[in-house]
């Protein structure tokens, strides 16, 4: 496996820079999630380590080696897309093997990575089938298995999970947990989805306009986010963002210009050191817990996670209490100032 490093790496198409001055450093046998909404730059990043893309400028290292100049295969990677890029005609067997075939590896070592890629990811009784007779989440983990059979320093996965609908999103990303503890391998993977991140990761690259805002364990960006894009791309439901005049109960010190506070830290009915009020607009009952959105007359609705029975009915008034210990503060510039309770 590999370690990776990326120093001041920038990418430019034209006049745009796409990538800004990127600063990283990859553990062997790490797995790392990309994340940001579209447009951020994490799949160009992806395609820089690659190496399908040139660097604009900076370095790339793999265990201490630049790579600017290496193609793909010198690098020693295998990528996973989005689509799965099958040959229709082939069976699973003859697409495991195919990057192989072409890397003119002997039959018999060809047969025997196959074989132990279809035992990892239970493909044993299906490589006589062409893609047309598997499901999505089978044809995705034929593309990983042609990946595993490279025998690769690094696997980079890029949205790999996006055509496939919610049940088999959840299978397959147990699945690629579980193939990362059996490989033990180093791993990028970029995804818009922050549960992916949150489920995956060892530790999350936040990305926002081509720079890297923060990176850190998905726990620690959770409960620690550096800024307020982070706060409120990290979390589902988001974090949600109330004026500093609006609460009504505790001191708020003069350089905060916005108060962050996470759906299940409100409290409904009241209580905490602040309260807020606002109308209902619809009660979302999901079983064991409730989310209650409620309008204040912001651009976006107060979002409340309650667990238990929830009687309120749209266009009543309800009143949530804040928490001063579980309230983040922010400044005029977006910086995170301040979280207490938790450091």
């Amino acid at each position: 496996m590999a370690t990776i490093e990326l120093a001041n790496v920038s990418k430019r198409f034209g006049s745009v820079e796409t990538i800004r001055g990127v600063d990283l450093h990859l553990e062997d046998r790490e797995f790392v999630v990309f994340v940001g909404p579209s447009g951020c730059g994490k799949s160009t990043l992806l395609r820089l380590v690659a190496g399908l893309e040139d660097v604009s400028g900076g370095e790339i290292r793999f265990d201490g080696k630049v790579v600017n100049e290496m193609t793909p295969p010198e690098r020693g990677i295998a990528m996973v897309f989005q689509s799965y890029a099958l040959y229709p005609h082939m069976t699973v067997q003859e697409n495991m093997m195919f990057g192989l075939k072409l890397a003119k590896t002997g039959r018999a070592e060809a047969e025997r990575r196959v074989a132990n890629a279809a035992r990892i990811l239970q493909l044993d009784q299906l490589l006589q089938r062409k893609p047309k007779e598997l499901s999505g989440g089978q044809r995705q983990r034929v593309a990983i298995g042609r990946a595993i059979t490279r025998d690769p320093k690094v696997f980079l996965f890029d949205e790999p999970l996006s055509n496939l609908d919610a049940a088999l999103r959840v299978q397959m990303r147990i699945e690629i947990a579980k193939l990362h503890r059996q490989l033990d391998a180093t791993m990028i993977y970029v995804t818009h989805d922050q549960v992916e991140a949150m489920t995956l990761a060892d530790r999350i690259v936040v990305l926002e306009a081509g720079e890297v805002r923060q990176v850190g364990s998905p726990l620690d960006l959770y409960q620690h986010p550096a800024n307020r894009f982070v706060a409120g791309f990290i979390g589902s439901p988001k974090m949600n963002f109330l004026p500093v005049s609006l609460p009504k109960g505790f001191h708020i010190p003069a350089d905060v210009t916005e108060i962050g506070v996470r759906p299940e830290h409100l409290l409904l009915g009241g209580g905490g050191d602040a309260i807020v009020e606002g109308k209902v607009l619809t009660v979302e009952r999901l079983g064991a817990e409730n989310w209650v959105y409620l309008d204040l007359g912001l651009e976006e609705p107060l979002v409340v996670k309650h667990t238990g029975m929830v009687g309120l009915l749209p266009d009543s008034i309800a009143t949530v209490g804040l928490p001063s210990a579980a309230c983040y503060f922010f400044d005029r510039n977006g910086q995170c100032l301040r979280r207490d309770g938790f450091g």
